[in-house]
């Protein structure tokens, strides 16, 4: 590490000559400084981006370490390592010291999460031969290329001699097709129903992880009742509706630092409410 540092007003950021070399162990210490130095920084200046930056890449392990989960799916490696990128850069967007909780812990439920969506939005449904993968990509742009040519749906023989395969071999790419992008549970379903906005998930049963905060939340309601209007207000705004700190000062016309401060003010006084109700 270099002895040379950024100026930050509030303090010198080291310089690290290789962030992707960075140990994990030592990324945890050094990511507790950046961290430290964020909360004082003004989002969009030089050193908010530096640290912002250095933080992603120190923390790159993260999501070498999701993406080895996924290690049967080589070939999209360098895809799932760039969702998961996604999920690290959310979760340092939203990590905040005050919450006392590792950074690491706190980013690989996001890093994963980016990866499963990743699958979800585009996965075959059923495991299919990559030269059928292939194919049906192929299938798709002659199929277009002779239905505007021809003003009508090609045959399989017409489409076997422009893709240069035997018909068997087509019909073979058609029923490949079948298995790409199952339905979404999330899909309108089609009917004479009363309620026209059902979807699939309205009628699949399963165990809700969440059940497990309800205690919590039914803990955390009177401290949050018992809060001044300002805190309650700011409460919303970081953890609802998912606001920076510094888009919440500018909309209360407070600064960052402000804002930073009312935060950890008010996240101290819950988390002591909390423990004395255990």
């Amino acid at each position: 590490m270099s002895g040379a540092g950024v100026e930050t007003g509030a303090g010198t950021l080291p310089i690290i000559p290789d962030t992707l070399a960075v140990a994990p162990k030592d990324a945890r210490a050094l990511s507790k400084v950046f961290f430290r130095e964020l909360t004082v920084l003004e989002e969009g200046t030089h050193e908010y981006q530096y640290a912002r930056n250095t933080l992603i890449e120190m923390n790159m392990s993260l999501v070498r370490y999701a993406a080895g989960r996924f290690r049967h799916r080589a070939d999209e490696m360098e895809d799932i390592v760039q969702v998961g990128t996604i999920g690290l850069i959310k979760a340092i967007d939203r990590f905040e010291l005050s919450r006392e909780v590792e950074f690491t812990t706190f980013a690989v439920p996001y890093i994963v999460g980016e990866i499963k969506r990743f699958f979800r939005d585009t996965s075959w449904a059923v495991h299919v031969p990559r030269r059928l993968q292939e194919a049906r990509v192929e299938l798709a742009k002659a199929t277009e290329e002779l239905s505007t040519r021809l003003g009508r749906t090609p045959t399989v023989k017409e489409l076997a001699e422009l893709m240069s395969l035997t018909e068997e071999e087509v019909t073979e790419a058609r029923l490949a097709s079948n298995g790409y992008n199952s339905s979404s549970l999330d899909a309108a379903l089609s009917g004479d129903d009363e309620d026209g906005d059902a979807s699939l998930t309205d009628f699949i049963g399963s165990e809700d992880p969440a059940m497990e905060l309800v205690e919590d939340f039914h803990s955390l309601a009177p401290l949050i009742a018992d809060l001044d209007d300002r805190d309650r207000h700011i409460i919303h705004l970081r953890f609802v509706e998912e606001l920076t700190q510094a888009e919440i000062g500018e909309r209360l016309g407070f600064s960052q630092m402000h804002v930073s401060r009312l935060l950890a003010r008010t996240m101290k006084r819950l988390r002591a409410g909390l423990l004395e109700t255990d």
